[in-house]
């Protein structure tokens, strides 16, 4: 697997945990297992890969459950957003994309664990599309986590 040398950073929902780092392996993918399907709380997990020495914690930790004897997933303890799959027998961690702050820069190049695909994913590319009239604003309503590092977080109110 080829490492390509670029600063990545990504987080949590809510920016109780922050992560960095400058090197990514280049091994976008899908798995549709059911395991990650449950651990996402979707039908598929998206992960791309940093080698372990490379991620660095910038704000918080994440918490961990072991979901097999062969790997953990690290989660926000806070706002529940799933930010890894760490198999326990390599020196990689797969960050998921829908956490990183560019996850358009990770398009995936295969999928696995396609038995337990749902048969409707194939399907997605047909759907009508129906989009929000304006992205919802950063404001105090919104509480999510900017995607760009912040200094502090949440900000500070009036």
């Amino acid at each position: 697997m080829k490492i390509i040398k670029m600063d990545v950073t990504g987080g949590c929902q809510c920016g109780a945990v922050r992560y960095r780092t400058d090197r990514m392996l280049d091994n976008s993918h899908l798995c549709h297992c059911r395991m990650c399907q449950k651990a996402m709380g979707n039908i598929f997990a998206a992960l791309v890969a940093t080698p372990n020495e490379a991620l660095q914690w910038t704000r918080g930790e994440p918490a961990v459950f072991q979901s097999s004897d062969y790997a953990e997933r690290g989660f926000c303890a806070d706002c529940g957003t799933p930010l890894f799959f760490n198999s326990l027998d390599n020196d990689r961690i797969n960050l998921t994309i829908g956490s990183l702050d560019h996850p358009d820069q990770f398009p995936p190049h295969n999928q696995m664990g396609t038995s337990s695909r749902i048969a409707w994913f194939v399907d997605i590319a047909t759907l009508k599309v129906t989009d929000f009239p304006e992205e919802p604003a950063m404001n105090s309503a919104n509480r999510q986590h900017p995607d760009h590092e912040t200094e502090s977080w949440p900000p500070k109110q009036p």
